[in-house]
């Protein structure tokens, strides 16, 4: 079981923030990669608020595997789709 936080804080143009950079589309993307695997109930995608990491977004976070992913972009989420792998298999 891992549950994958993605930061969407927006502070609307006041300050960087993960939701500048497509976060939403990220946890989009990485919940169909889960549930189109079947892994509903053993990996959880969810939203997270602020991480303090803002200006290094958006941020990825899966626990409690401590596995932290910062700058993500939709081209990078393979290596998060490889890493959700690696623990569906461990278990």
């Amino acid at each position: 079981m891992a549950h994958v936080f993605i930061c969407t804080n927006d502070r609307e143009g006041e300050r960087e923030s993960c939701a500048d950079n497509n976060s939403i589309l990220i946890k989009s993307r990485l919940k169909e990669y889960v549930n189109g695997n079947g892994w509903k109930g053993r990996i959880r995608v969810s939203t997270s608020g602020c991480m303090g990491l803002c200006l290094q977004g958006p941020n990825v976070m899966i626990y409690p595997q401590k596995i932290w992913f910062r700058g993500v972009m939709p081209e990078d989420l393979r290596d998060i789709e490889s890493a959700i792998k690696g623990i569906i298999s461990e278990n």
